[in-house]
Formats: structure tokens, sequence, C-alpha cells
């Protein structure tokens, strides 16, 4: 197709434009490739495949519409990111600084995207692109920081239901006493790891259930995070749960992993449930008129 409308000061032409798509691609692959074999190898990344499969279907969804706005970006702003970006995306390729690296690559390839076919495209298509920022791994670092309080609650409402039941229990932290067996609740048994993929998930049923709603849908994905940690404390509950009646070989083996399970289906129900209860509010959201100049002269 060709774009219409007056051409910019400076546009992307030829040779430039296969340039960039051959440039887009040398970063793209070897990035990829650590990413896929430095996180997505682990159960925090384990997501990430998922993930990009389907950010790239809901692309591939919104494509037809967005390149009918397709027109060049600026020249300006397209190399003054690069300028930025590059040098970023070089240190930490060279440090081996993997969540550095993939951020820098997607934000290049952002930035390639934007020089090709202009903001109003990439708007067009914004929820693939940010859902497929899950497909990179988060900074360790930040994302120990901001799980640390989690794990602390977390323990803390397990140790309380718990104790409220009868069962002999007491916390100090992150570590349970339960019986004779003691507890520590790290990242992993709290199903903390997994917070960004359920988060990721629950983005997608909101998408694909209520995209032409936005009020709603931004009311749904508030609740995304509240059903994620209710899904990782009750995955602590099962585990505390099966080392005090069947041993400490049972929470470590078998049973691990179908807590694990748990969580997630404990999440997903929660999601239908939140998104069943609150229906007429959905409906009430999708009768709503705007209100404005438009809405006073109709």
């Amino acid at each position: 197709m060709s774009w219409q409308g007056a051409a910019r000061p400076w546009s992307w032409r030829w040779p430039i434009s296969p340039l960039l798509v051959i440039g887009a691609c040398a970063i793209v692959g070897p990035t990829m490739v650590d990413v896929a074999r430095h996180s997505w190898t682990t159960e925090q990344g384990a997501h990430g495949p998922l993930v990009l499969a389907i950010g790239v279907w809901l692309f591939s969804r919104e494509w037809p519409a967005a390149r009918q706005l397709a027109r060049p970006g600026s020249g300006v702003l397209a190399a003054a990111a690069f300028a930025i970006l590059l040098p970023l995306y070089v240190f930490a390729r060279v440090t081996s600084i993997i969540e550095i690296e993939g951020a820098a690559m997607y934000a290049l390839l952002l930035a390639t995207g934007y020089a090709l076919w202009g903001g109003a495209t990439l708007r067009r298509a914004w929820f693939p692109l940010f859902f497929l920022l899950f497909a990179f791994p988060p900074p360790d670092t930040l994302f120990a920081m901001l799980t640390q309080p989690l794990k602390i609650a977390i323990s803390e409402w397990a140790v309380s239901l718990l104790y409220v039941f009868g069962y002999p229990v007491a916390g100090s932290g992150v570590t349970i006493q339960i019986g004779q067996y003691q507890m520590l609740v790290a990242a992993a048994c709290a199903g903390l790891n997994s917070l960004i993929s359920l988060t990721a998930l629950g983005l997608f049923y909101t998408y694909i259930r209520h995209s032409s709603n936005w009020r709603y849908m931004a009311f749904l994905l508030m609740c995304i995070i509240p059903v994620a940690i209710v899904a990782n404390l009750v995955r602590v509950l099962l585990l505390l749960l099966i080392t005090y009646h069947f041993g400490e070989a049972a929470g470590q083996g078998f049973f691990h992993e179908l807590a694990g399970l748990s969580m997630f289906v404990t999440a997903l129900l929660g999601i239908f449930l939140v998104d069943s209860l609150t229906t007429p509010l959905r409906r009430r959201f999708a009768n709503a008129r705007p209100v404005g100049p438009a809405a006073a002269t109709s």
C-alpha cells in the first residue's frame, strides 16, 4: 500500500527500510535465544513461550486494521531513540545482563516499527505489544523487592487461617513452623514466581472477552493481582497441610507440583467468578453514554 498525506521532512525510505528490518532481525535472534536459555527454562519464566505465541497471534489479529494507519514515523524521533537504545543494548549484550538486553531489544523493535509504520499503527496494536513484554524476564532485584512484602503477608495469612482451625502452627517472617516441620516460604513456595504468568493470563482473558468495553476491562484488570495473590495463598496452605499430614517428603515431591497446578486453577476460577459476579457492572458500563458536548446535543 502507499502512504498518504504530505511527506515528512525526513521519512524512512529505500534503502533505509530494508536496513532497519535486517538490523532488527540481527538483534532479535541472538537475544531471544539468550532469553529462552536463561529465562524460559526457569519456573519464573516458563510462561515465556506461551506468552510469545499468544502475543504474536494477538498482533496478527490487530495488524489488518493497524496497517491501514501505516505512515513512516518521524526520522528525528526514531534516530534519537536508536541513539539511546543501541548503546544500552550493546552494553547489556557485552555484560550479559539478560533483563536489560531483552528490554533494550524490544524497545529497539518498537522504535523500528515506529520508523516504518508510525505511531498511529503502534497505538492501534497497543495491547499485543504490551502483552509481549511478559515474555521477557523482569529485573531480579526489583522483583524480589516487590514480592518480599507479599511473601511475608501470605505467610502471616496462612498461619492465621490454620491457627483458627486448630493446627499447631506459628510463624516468624517467611518461616512457618507447623507441627514438627519448619517451612521457609520462598518465592517459589509462595508461587510468587508465577505471579507474572498469572497476570498475563488474566490480561489475555480480559482483552479477549471485554476489549470492546474499556471501562469494565480496566476494572477487571485491577482485580487480577488480588486474584493472583489469593491463588498463591491457596498454594501455601496446601503445601503446609500436605507437609503436616503426609510428611516433608510428600510436601516436596509430587504434591508440591500438584499445589502449583492448583494455584493456576484457583486463579482461573477466581477470574471467572469475578467476571460472573460483576455482570451487572459490565452491563452498566456497556450502556453508559459518553458525557460531553456530543452527548449534550444528542
